[in-house]
């Protein structure tokens, strides 16, 4: 079996940082505490570790009793809701969308329901429309949340299920929502107990961010028809291949987070994600969230982008390949693509396109990835490379736990708690303020002297 793998070479091309592969094995016995501190649990947010073991520790009962409860809605349902925001979502949406066909929402099918996604913003016309989209549809929700009072998340649940309520009845209703929440506690458990709804745990042990190999991710991506144990076998594979036993030179989560620390101590604050397939935006957009919130504390951290080429190389290619030098990129190549189509010949050639007819898609494609790298490069920009055999369940298993045990190294090389997120309540206190929720009293008046309102 093949695995994932990751190459730092192009890291050392700006001869000024003096960077080498002897650098880099110079954090070795940093990431050795690190990752004593990760298992052992002696470090920051050593209540949040429960991700570190997860894969190995799923049961095939516990994936079969998530597949049963998917089942029960792929037959009812045409179209699925995933409510959810931040951690609660995007692992999911990763998954979906880099498994779909890419003109899947457009193809009449009945093999498996549409998701669609709501909860993740506060849009009036989004919420409108997803409504009237949904209008005598048969639908379901899974509503994600551990407190159930997540506003963005709770604001959508409630108009969805008020209006599958009366499209189909209370009783249909009960069969078509799903909570993933808080195991006794909070609003939506209460709701769930209160209402009869089928329900999955999150557990306490595993934040937002590192909890998509729960029944948060895994429970939508059962429903859109793709398979979990599959996931879920490539994460546990990962789980071996960085395990604190094995040595330095062979643990790519270990090498991935020194690399990523001696560029930043190096003065590279920026990190670039970067694909070469639209199907891994949305995996981007996951490890977006999963270094940002981590690592950005303490007035510290590298600042996490992406860019999707090579539609970005036509819009942010001027500046990554000449503006400031305070970037480096991570590509995510995938060597075989699940399809083939040729470029075909023409007697014109108009286009001029002639010298790669007869050539796959894929093969422009790499050497439009090579000579990207080659150009960057020779511009200063450090590139870090990561390579899946193929885009399936198994490498997407094994890709979200290399991003999510070298982020738990990168987190405590870095001297923060990669496991708490206390900045995120900053804009919530203000928002409850201005919109008056009770218990914020004080904070509203405040908010109006100081807004002259």
């Amino acid at each position: 079996m093949e695995n994932m793998k990751l190459n730092v070479e192009n890291a050392f091309v700006c001869k000024e940082l003096h960077m080498s592969m002897s650098a880099i094995k110079g954090y070795e016995q940093q990431v050795k505490e690190a990752q004593e501190m990760l298992h052992k649990g002696t470090g920051l947010g050593n209540d949040f570790l429960g991700w570190l073991t997860l894969p190995s520790s799923i049961t095939e009962k516990f994936m079969d009793e998530i597949i049963a409860a998917a089942k029960v809605l792929r037959e009812k349902c045409d179209y699925v809701v995933v409510a959810g925001i931040g951690g609660s979502y995007l692992g999911a949406r990763a998954v979906i969308e880099a498994l779909s066909n890419s003109f899947a929402p457009y193809i009449k099918s009945s093999k498996n329901p549409t998701i669609l996604y709501a909860g993740n913003s506060i849009s009036e016309d989004y919420l409108a429309e997803l409504s009237s989209f949904l209008s005598r549809k048969q639908f379901g929700i899974i509503n994600i949340s551990k407190s159930g009072t997540t506003t963005e998340t709770a604001l959508a649940f409630r108009i969805l299920k008020t209006q599958l309520e009366e499209q189909v009845g209370k009783v249909d209703a009960r069969q078509r929502i799903i909570a993933v929440t808080d195991a006794a506690k909070g609003a939506l458990r209460t709701l769930a107990t209160k209402e009869g709804y089928k329900t999955f745990v999150i557990p306490d042990n595993i934040g937002g961010r590192f909890s998509v190999l729960t029944p948060v991710g895994l429970l939508p991506i059962a429903v859109a028809g793709f398979d979990i144990k599959k996931l879920v076998a490539g994460a546990a594979s990962m789980e071996k291949l960085t395990a604190e036993d094995v040595p330095f030179s062979k643990n790519p989560s270990a090498i991935y987070a020194a690399t990523r620390n001696e560029l930043y101590q190096k003065g590279k604050k920026i990190e670039i994600l970067v694909n070469y397939n639209p199907k891994l935006h949305y995996i981007a957009e996951w490890w977006k969230q999963l270094y940002g919130e981590s690592e950005g504390k303490d007035l510290k951290g590298i600042f996490p982008a992406a860019v999707d080429f090579s539609t970005d190389l036509h819009s942010m290619g001027q500046w990554i390949q000449e503006g400031e030098r305070s970037i480096f990129e991570t590509v995510i190549s995938i060597a075989r693509p699940s399809k083939k189509i040729q470029v075909p010949m023409d007697a014109e050639n108009l286009d001029g396109l002639n010298f790669v007819g007869g050539k796959n898609v894929d093969y422009v494609n790499k050497q439009a990835e090579l000579g990207v790298i080659i150009a960057h490069t020779d511009g200063g920009v450090p590139n870090l490379h990561i390579n899946l055999p193929s885009l399936n369940e198994f490498y997407i298993g094994q890709l979200f736990y290399f991003f999510e045990k070298a982020c738990g190294i990168s987190g405590y090389l870095l001297g923060v708690n990669p496991f708490n997120q206390p900045g995120v309540e900053a804009y919530k206190k203000n928002m409850f303020a201005l919109l008056g929720k009770p218990g914020y009293e004080e904070a509203t008046k405040a908010m109006n002297a100081r807004l002259g309102r």
